[in-house]
């Protein structure tokens, strides 16, 4: 692998943000095809890439941050709220605002495809324990509140408890290796999310790390340190397929577990296809200028998608009704969402992801700064 880019990587990111907001599309139209209609697999390479990244991020960093170091830690922490968060907030706040008005969106989609109706409070609680859990990310460790809102955001309930927890999973790789380590924290999870299904905690969307815990572990055996032998490779993807093949967590079917599959194989493929003898042209194409914007694009696509879809799709569906087909109306809600969806995306990373991402880093060089004074007080 490549240890200054992974070329692949940027592009991965935008298909899985652009899978995403098509299956919803045809949740919400009526329109479906195999497998681009579950946006949650899309979800899944997602938590499969930022396992990856975390991993990768860290080889990068590891000659010049000492993670036996809580203040690395706290670094690592800050690094993650604030490449999550800003964006988050401001979406949050649109959701919150217009979620009455979206809820009757969702009630004349539902009701025209003949749909289950969504729970009205997940549209209509602006209530301050929701706004608090949601502001603090605790959301997604309870199931009343993992999926209370208009927007796809349990999952970042999800990294956030990845980020929480990623300090402890490098210590212990470090210490017993990172196959046994993944394969010993897979099982503790499993055992977790058996218990609190037991305990009677239902979740309506994977929110709680226990459920996927074992996709961000297959992401992290991927990004492999150089050198690695062959050998070493293949037990590394042995590992990740066994990981992803763990049925909990999400839909279990037959598509379900071959397409987790195959997420996997593929992903590493595109990785280590030096290493491998393989065929690069694939993730050099993922690695173009064109994919890295739709990777650069992917968060804010991810989080604001809905928020347009679902007016415009019972825009169309109350315009046209059943004298449009369900590939029209698709094609049309299609035609309208994913170019202001882009743009929407593209202004809110400029104007908020950026910086927010420039203050997290001057948040950790305060902080350092700080730290560093202190130190030479001390030894003086």
């Amino acid at each position: 692998m490549d240890i200054r880019r992974v070329e692949c990587l940027d592009g991965l990111r935008g298909v899985a943000a652009l899978w995403v907001l098509v299956g919803h599309m045809m949740i919400l139209t009526g329109f479906r095809l195999p497998l681009i209609s579950k946006p949650d697999l899309g979800v899944d390479l997602f938590i499969l890439l930022s396992g990856f990244l975390m991993m990768y991020q860290y080889r990068l960093r590891a000659g010049s941050e000492d993670w036996s170091s809580p203040g690395t830690w706290a670094s690592f922490w800050t690094r993650r709220f604030f490449r999550l968060a800003p964006l988050f907030y401001v979406t949050l706040a649109v959701a919150l605002i217009a979620g009455p008005l979206i809820y009757a969106d969702r009630v004349a989609i539902d009701s025209f495809l003949g749909q289950a109706l969504q729970p009205s409070e997940r549209y209509n609680d602006a209530s301050l324990t929701n706004i608090a859990l949601h502001l603090t990310f605790l959301f997604g460790l309870l199931p009343d509140y993992a999926f209370r809102t208009p927007l796809p955001d349990w999952s970042l309930a999800l990294e956030m408890q990845f980020y929480a927890l990623f300090p402890f999973l490098i210590l212990l790789g470090r210490r017993i290796g990172w196959v046994p380590s993944a394969l010993l924290v897979a099982s503790g999870s499993v055992i977790v999310a058996l218990l609190a299904g037991e305990a009677g905690l239902d979740y309506p969307m994977p929110s709680f790390l226990a459920l996927k815990l074992q996709l961000f572990l297959a992401g992290m055996l991927i990004a492999v340190g150089p050198g690695a032998s062959h050998g070493q490779l293949w037990l590394r993807l042995g590992a990740a397929m066994l990981l992803a093949a763990i049925p909990i967590g999400g839909e279990q079917d037959l598509l379900h577990f071959s397409v987790r599959a195959l997420l996997v194989l593929g992903f590493f493929a595109l990785v280590h296809w030096r290493s491998l003898g393989l065929i690069g042209w694939v993730s050099r194409l993922f690695g173009s200028r064109p994919f890295h914007w739709l990777g650069e694009l992917s968060y804010g696509t991810y989080l604001i998608h809905l928020l347009i879809l679902q007016p415009v799709a019972a825009a169309v569906i109350g315009q046209y009704g059943l004298g449009l087909s369900a590939i029209g109306r698709f094609a049309l809600t299609g035609a309208i969402v994913v170019p202001v969806t882009y743009a929407l995306a593209f202004l809110t990373y400029k104007l908020v992801e950026l910086p927010g991402q420039r203050l997290g880093k001057a948040v950790i060089r305060r902080a350092t700064g700080r730290n560093t004074a202190r130190t030479l007080q001390i030894a003086q």
